[in-house]
């Protein structure tokens, strides 16, 4: 069983939060979610989609990739489905990144631009790839980065949990060793702060500091860097 722990905050600018998450260590489970929508939809989107998946692992006979490929699929049709039959609703959706502890390793699944990183003996990287305009059309037109830094569709995603039809998931399954550490984090943390910049807090810090130290300085350095976006980040360590 990981060891784990989650924070989320409002950032500097934003007047809600949209963004959600739940950690579950007995079911091996690590979820979040970044709403999107009008008024209070990215809450409820957001909000929904994270409870929906934790309620078919809940149920769930076993802990397997197929588990997390059939709560993906509910989190998009609940999601959907709300949207369509409340017009304060209407055009919600929510990226996901949902993480399972099976046999084989860490299961993951993702869905929009929130992301999964790994931090172990070769270094600290991403796990997901993001399904934005950026990632998928932007740089395979060859623009540079520090265009696509400024390009009007930067912050335009090209998937999302119940705002895509039909949905693409995208999956990875990481082996854990020893000491291993999974960063889970909306945009408003990894948006903000390079990826340098996060591995030197993470570097300094889990194996001196608790994990919540941790997740609190992440933030607290994204809000140092202005907050302009909600700001949650999931930490869990695989002990010893």
């Amino acid at each position: 069983m990981l060891e784990a722990f989650a924070l989320s905050d409002q950032g500097c600018v934003r007047a809600n939060n949209e963004d959600y998450c739940l950690v579950k260590p007995e079911l091996g489970l690590y979820v979040l979610a970044d709403g999107m929508g009008g008024a209070r939809a990215g809450e409820r989107a957001s909000q929904l989609a994270v409870e929906t998946v934790a309620e078919v692992v809940q149920r769930a006979q076993s802990r397997d990739s197929d588990v997390v490929q059939k709560a993906v699929a509910e989190a998009n049709r609940r999601v959907a489905e709300a949207a369509q039959s409340d017009p304060a609703l209407e055009g919600m959706g929510t990226t996901l990144v949902v993480a399972l502890e099976t046999d084989e390793g860490l299961f993951i699944a993702s869905v929009g631009d929130s992301r999964a990183y790994l931090l172990d003996d070769r270094g600290f990287r991403a796990i997901t790839s993001d399904q934005t305009w950026v990632n998928e059309v932007g740089r395979p037109l060859g623009l540079d980065e520090a265009s696509l830094r400024n390009h009007p569709m930067r912050h335009v995603l090209t998937m999302a949990i119940g705002a895509s039809a039909p949905l693409t998931v995208n999956y990875y399954c990481v082996p854990l060793k020893v000491g291993a550490l999974i960063l889970i984090s909306s945009d408003g943390l990894h948006g903000v702060l390079d990826a340098d910049r996060i591995e030197r807090i993470l570097r300094g810090g889990p194996y001196a500091w608790t994990l919540e130290d941790a997740c609190r300085r992440l933030i607290g350095a994204a809000k140092e860097a202005g907050g302009p976006d909600n700001i949650t980040v999931i930490l869990a360590r695989m002990p010893g």
